[in-house]
């Protein structure tokens, strides 16, 4: 068993970076942007690059589910939603342990922002990253304000919001 262990600690690090220069090299060819492709769908009625998040929503579950069949125990909360009779209950493990209503806030302040400043810099997360690897100086700020983000909420918001919400 330990040897199991030891050999999928060495080849899960593998594995993801395979697949990150593979999601990578498809992001950077298709032109994918999930900002982008609501964009062009509502203003320009383009459905190309929304057919594409889409299909990145459609394989990301198909993915888990596959997963999550041949390893239950790797994704044990994978139908957590189907258990429950509050729409709005957090995935198990969410960190803070904040009431479903101050989870639902956080979600909405911080998916405004991060859309709000999506659009104005020209695309989503995923895009900015690659368009950081194609040395848009712009997309690097993006990428290391949404690292420092993160560490800001972890450390001080997290705290705060724990404080003020119910």
């Amino acid at each position: 068993m330990t040897s199991l262990i030891a050999s999928t600690a060495l080849v899960l690090p593998i594995i993801t970076l395979i697949l990150g220069f593979v999601i990578g090299y498809l992001a950077q060819r298709s032109g994918f942007c999930s900002i982008g492709g609501l964009r062009d769908l509502f203003m320009f009625k383009h459905t190309r690059l929304f057919f594409g998040y889409l299909a990145l929503i459609g394989g990301a579950f198909i993915g888990y589910f596959i997963f999550w069949t041949i390893i239950p125990t790797a994704f044990p909360n994978f139908y957590w939603i189907a258990n429950q009779t509050d729409p709005l209950t957090p995935i198990p493990g969410a960190p803070g342990g904040l009431s479903n209503l101050s989870y639902v806030i956080l979600a909405i302040i911080g998916g405004f922002g991060m859309g709000f400043i999506g659009v104005l810099l020209g695309g989503c997360p995923l895009r900015q990253i690659v368009m950081t690897s194609e040395g848009n100086l712009k997309s690097l700020f993006f990428v290391a304000g949404t690292i420092a983000g993160a560490i800001i909420f972890h450390t001080l918001i997290m705290q705060l919001a724990q404080m003020i919400m119910f």
